[in-house]
């Protein structure tokens, strides 16, 4: 280290008996292994650099978080870590506690406190450099973010109950008494029936709108247990274009399949999967713009999972609107509820599989569905090749 502790000290060593100076040295060395070991064995990240950022000591750990080798030591951290801002963290006077959220060589979130390192060799306190701790919190703020969010759905889980009895029923009956209306109505005369029937099929689509609101709540919060049989993901995939052909087409939304050739049977509810890959696919198709678009379904298999991806070249989703992807009632489209994404993902979740969004604005999104291939129990890892020893 520039100007550091050993520097200070050899200036002193004409100070020292010989002896002094032989049992410091030893002592040195000692010390320096054995702390390096323990730096070496410690899971968090350690960095040690000058007082302008240079480092000059980085363990195994914090090497592996940020993807740095060897090489790194005697560059600037700036250099090192693309990204890193050292001036607005490093204060001599004071120490820095801060979170960073890193995406290479791992997309991993990290917690890093930097304090300054004093000597006192000199009269006056003289600062050395600084030491960075870096802890990786990724797990816990997922373990925090998850909490939220059984803790959001416990609540909706709490008003649904109260929402289908307040809701509910009073929906019930009032489309009970259109329908009778609607029997009286035509024994009016014609004139009068044009008139009345319209206000009243407004009537009756304005509460059908409500009620199909509140299943799809009721649904988001209280899921059914899916009734798993051997399923094609394909077969699936078919009924529900089948289903949306109408609609795709007065959206000019052209689909493009790229499909795997063959994909195994699954343990699905084909019903619910139904379910999932019509919200997702129409979703699409309502982010394209209004002269139409593509969107592309694509299917792969490997020895652990099925995926199947859905591209669109639509409006795409900000950055502001992917964090709240899955808050009830957060929605972009004029006509949404909201509880869309929240349904898919708890389907998905529910077949043991996961949900991932990817977006750009004014590029498209892609959402891809992670299905576990069950009868794999396990996978055998290559043989290791043998050790060869070099003799000198």
């Amino acid at each position: 280290m520039k100007d550091g502790f050993l520097d200070k000290l050899i200036k002193r060593l004409d100070r020292f008996s010989p002896s002094e100076v032989q049992n410091l040295v030893s002592r040195l060395v000692r010390e320096k292994g054995f702390l390096e070991n323990v730096f070496e064995a410690l899971r968090e990240g350690v960095l040690i650099l000058s007082p302008e950022g240079v480092i000059t000591f980085a363990n195994r750990a914090v090497q592996e978080m940020f993807g740095l080798t060897n090489q790194a030591l005697g560059q600037h951290i700036n250099s090192a870590i693309r990204g890193f801002d050292w001036s607005a963290v490093a204060k001599p006077e004071s120490t820095t506690n801060r979170d960073m959220e890193v995406f290479y060589p791992e997309h991993l979130t990290l917690n890093f406190y930097i304090s300054p390192l004093n000597g006192y060799i000199a009269k006056n306190d003289e600062h050395l450099g600084y030491v960075m701790l870096v802890r990786d919190i990724t797990k816990s703020k997922k373990e925090a973010e998850e909490m939220l969010e059984s803790e959001k759905l416990n609540a909706l889980t709490l008003l649904a109950a109260g929402v289908a009895h307040e809701i509910g029923n009073p929906l019930n009956s009032l489309d009970i008494h259109l329908q009778l209306m609607q029997r009286k109505l035509r024994k009016l005369p014609k004139g009068d029936q044009d008139e009345l029937g319209a206000l009243l099929a407004t009537a009756q689509g304005e509460i059908h709108r409500l009620d199909s609101i509140l299943k799809q709540f009721l649904h988001a919060v209280r899921p059914t247990a899916p009734e798993r049989s051997k399923v094609h993901l394909h077969d699936a995939l078919a009924t529900t274009l089948n289903t949306l052909k109408a609609e795709l087409e007065s959206k000019h939304a052209k689909i493009i399949l790229g499909l795997a050739e063959s994909t195994p049977l699954l343990e699905l509810d084909s019903t619910q999967i139904q379910q999932a890959l019509y919200n997702l696919i129409r979703n699409a198709a309502q982010s394209l713009p209004a002269s139409g678009g593509t969107i592309l379904i694509h299917s792969d298999v490997d020895e652990n999972e099925v995926t199947l991806s859905i591209s669109d070249n639509g409006s795409g989703i900000s950055p502001e609107d992917m964090g709240s992807l899955y808050e009830p009632y957060r929605t972009t489209k004029k006509s949404g509820t909201g509880l869309g994404l929240i349904v898919v993902r708890r389907i998905i979740r529910e077949h043991g599989g996961e949900l991932e969004v990817q977006s750009e604005v004014g590029e498209g999104t892609t959402v891809t569905i992670h299905f576990p291939r069950n009868e794999n129990q396990l996978k055998l890892l290559p043989v290791a090749s043998p050790t060869i020893e070099i003799e000198s």
